[in-house]
């Protein structure tokens, strides 16, 4: 995920959707039938959809049943409208397709619609409790905290590592290194296994928790990239460089869903390392001093924690390519309720407090 590749991969994403990706022609098999809403509607989390099929004066369905995505709403004998309720659906861009029945065959006339979080997320801020030395060749992509040991995924073609740290020195205790071919990314404990992602090169490594032998690889094909990973104990989560947070199985490492992150106003992209605690996914913003918290549920952000003060600019070395040694790594210790936070490159590792900003 360096600077320039992100851009370009930005570049060619608006590109290839233009300038509103929710505003899509929509798909109309029937040359005069017609749906609303438009597309690329917006919505908040709680809102009552009103869905309606437009047809010529002459016809006469059957039926007409509306489906969002692959999940049934309604079904209408005519042109009446149904009613969708959006309190549980997950949020994000939603096809909503209405199928026509007339005798014995039927055709779709489709829409979507944008559905956000139903409010802005809370903000809040961070105390520093204590710092521990980092190590500046580590290029973070991945950090999770498990008995006493910081398991880190380093970055970079040639430079990429998996880690065992000493919290107190902030040294390897135990390294594996990737080929130089491998661009490492997040990383997760699974049992006796640690999971570790790579960016572009659609394949994950398994490694022996205790030695960090490589056990076995996987092909990795879900989303655009490899990004963020953790687990909740049941599931690993993965982000792949959009807005959208995967589910893995965490056996096979195979997709059994997703959610899409969206606060009150748009979707979220960039989405990268997390962590899961108590309930919530946290997760970094690439290039930005953001770590969001995220109902795992629906993808709404709950809380937006400003970290912009951490490590300012001005502290950092001269000399170096700072632009791209962003915010990111966040680690959990659930035995003490400790947070760590540290960044690509970067000479600490903070023990931070979450709270709420001061109005």
């Amino acid at each position: 995920m360096n600077n320039t590749l992100k851009i370009f991969f930005a570049a060619g994403l608006l590109l290839a959707l233009g300038c509103n990706s929710c505003k899509q022609k929509p798909a109309d098999n029937g040359v005069d039938y017609t749906i609303s809403p438009e597309a690329g509607t917006t919505y908040k989390a709680g809102d009552v959809v009103k869905v309606k099929v437009g047809l010529p004066a002459d016809t006469k369905p059957d039926s007409v049943v509306y489906l969002m995505e692959e999940t049934r709403l309604g079904v209408a004998k005519d042109s009446s409208a149904i009613s969708v309720k959006t309190d549980t659906i997950p949020l994000g861009i939603k096809l909503i397709t209405a199928k026509v029945y007339q005798a014995g065959k039927s055709q779709d006339v489709s829409t979507n619609i944008l559905l956000l979080a139903a409010k802005a997320p809370e903000a809040y801020t961070y105390k520093v409790e204590k710092t521990y030395p980092h190590d500046t060749s580590s290029y973070t992509e991945g950090l999770e905290y498990l008995d006493g040991i910081m398991y880190e995924s380093t970055g970079e073609a040639g430079h990429s590592t998996i880690r065992k740290n000493n919290l107190e020195t902030g040294k390897a205790i135990q390294l594996t290194k990737l080929g130089d071919q491998y661009f490492g990314e997040g990383l997760s404990v699974v049992g006796n296994k640690v999971i570790q992602l790579t960016y572009r090169e659609k394949v994950g490594f398994v490694y022996d928790k205790s030695s960090l032998k490589l056990l076995n690889t996987f092909p990795n094909n879900v989303g655009a990239e490899g990004w963020g990973m953790c687990f909740d104990g049941k599931k690993l989560y993965m982000d792949d460089s959009t807005n959208k947070i995967w589910f893995l199985n965490k056996d096979t490492y195979q997709e059994m869903g997703s959610i899409n992150v969206c606060d009150d106003k748009k979707q979220i992209d960039s989405v990268n390392e997390l962590e899961y605690i108590d309930g919530k996914l946290y997760a970094n913003v690439y290039q930005t001093d953001d770590i969001l918290v995220i109902n795992p549920k629906t993808g709404a952000v709950e809380q937006k924690i400003d970290m912009k003060n951490l490590y300012p600019e001005s502290e950092r070395p001269a000399g170096r390519d700072w632009g791209n040694n962003v915010l990111n790594g966040i680690a959990y210790d659930a035995a003490t309720k400790r947070v760590f936070v540290t960044g690509k490159k970067w000479p600490k590792m903070y023990q931070v407090k979450f709270s709420p900003k001061a109005q």
